[in-house]
């Protein structure tokens, strides 16, 4: 509001207070409706059901979750949720998910979720969309697990891999940089027998460091409610991230290890190799195309520990660099991801995705490959836009192999 709000203004005001106490919120909170179609140890594979307006067509996309986080990342509130926005435009959406973590999980580790549970839910997603390829799209953790998989799996039906605010060059962290040199002086004696204790990291200390890394909006929240009382869709956006952040749930032990010991002491996805097991996962086998996005305020995973992955994809078939206006979950669903983020991941998706049956599909499957194969291989970058879009605004330029000219800007 003004600092001398209009009529209007307090009008709008009045009734967004009214309705919240009435009503209990502003948001539309309801789920988008969904099937269960595959289950596992930690693993459930949704199907979002098509709209009614829309009949379901082209290749499907596979929301990947992250650990700890709910799958609410995807689905937050209606008018802001992907899954919404996917299901509305007719595309085969679904969901893998791990439900609660316990204490009984605390052996698993990583392995579990790149040997068993995402490749479990790719081959299922693609074998209930007909055999067609499928569209990973990976947040945070599960952006990193979106391609840890397409490496160490290259005969999964991946038709491409999107990764939403995955950082990789994690000594690019702020909020972690300063604390490795002490971690690394303990020789990681100081956290690893209080996780091994809880079993892992708790849904407490999950949730004050999602919070940590947003502090000072958290701090000058107050403010922000008073000032915008009159802004409804900004009310309910608030709303439907604290909800989120109040599902926030555990990290099973030994998967918190993992995370603690090679990523944030030995940075070790910075090299674009991770020993896991007893093989070696190199990013550089990833062959699909790789679409790598960065929020220009994401305070967990800056722009420059996501663009670091960008040189260790060498063999994906394409590799294309967005940064995008954002936090780390606003960069995915906040109000302004829907003319930025999502735009871009619908051209994407467009782009490698086969018309719908028959002949012709498998037609344009074998120039999709040919067209990768030709990627691959290193030329001259085009000198115009062959579409006559500007090639300056987000998602324009598909010929374009590391972002936008708003992307080279920030990145300076």
């Amino acid at each position: 509001m003004d600092l001398l709000p209009k009529p209007d203004q307090v009008v709008s005001a009045a009734g967004n207070v009214a309705h919240k106490v009435l009503y209990g919120g502003l948001a539309d909170l309801r789920p988008m409706p969904r099937t269960l179609i595959d289950e596992g140890e930690l693993r459930e594979l949704y199907h979002y059901r098509p709209a009614a307006t829309a009949h379901e067509q082209g290749d499907p996309v596979l929301l990947v979750t992250p650990l700890a986080a709910p799958a609410l990342c995807y689905d937050l509130r209606r008018g802001c949720s992907l899954v919404e926005h996917f299901v509305d435009a007719g595309r085969p959406t679904y969901l893998v998910e791990y439900g609660d973590v316990a204490f009984r999980n605390r052996s698993l580790g990583m392995e579990h979720w790149i040997d068993e549970v995402v490749p479990a839910a790719v081959e299922a997603a693609s074998k209930h969309a007909g055999g067609r390829p499928v569209h990973l799209v990976g947040w945070s953790l599960g952006g990193i697990f979106a391609m840890l998989t397409a490496a160490d799996r290259p005969e999964l039906p991946i038709a491409s891999v999107a990764v939403v605010g995955s950082p990789v060059d994690v000594a690019q962290v702020p909020l972690v940089a300063p604390l490795r040199p002490l971690l690394d002086l303990a020789d990681g004696r100081v956290l690893t027998p209080v996780y091994q204790l809880l079993g892992g990291a708790p849904k407490p200390v999950v949730k004050w460091a999602f919070q940590l890394s947003s502090f000072q909006k958290l701090v000058t929240r107050p403010l922000a409610v008073v000032a915008r009382l009159d802004d409804a869709d900004f009310l309910a956006q608030l709303e439907a991230v604290d909800r989120f952040t109040a599902k926030m749930t555990a990290y099973p032990g030994r998967s918190f290890g993992q995370l603690y010991h090679r990523f944030v002491r030995g940075n070790a996805l910075s090299t674009g190799r991770l020993e896991l097991g007893e093989r070696s996962i190199d990013l550089s086998a990833i062959t699909a195309p790789v679409l790598v996005f960065a929020g220009t305020t994401d305070g967990i995973a800056p722009v420059a520990s996501v663009k670091a992955v960008v040189p260790l994809l060498s063999g994906a078939s394409e590799v294309r660099f967005e940064i995008v206006p954002g936090g780390h979950l606003g960069m995915l669903t906040g109000r302004a991801a829907r003319g930025t983020t999502w735009r871009v991941l619908d051209e994407w998706v467009g782009q490698w995705s086969a018309p719908a049956t028959g002949p012709a599909a498998k037609k344009a499957t074998r120039k999709k490959t040919t067209a990768r194969k030709a990627a691959a291989t290193p030329k001259a970058a085009p000198t115009a836009n062959p579409e006559g879009a500007d090639a300056d605004s987000i998602g324009a330029n598909r010929t374009r192999r590391y972002g936008s000219g708003g992307s080279r800007s920030l990145a300076r």
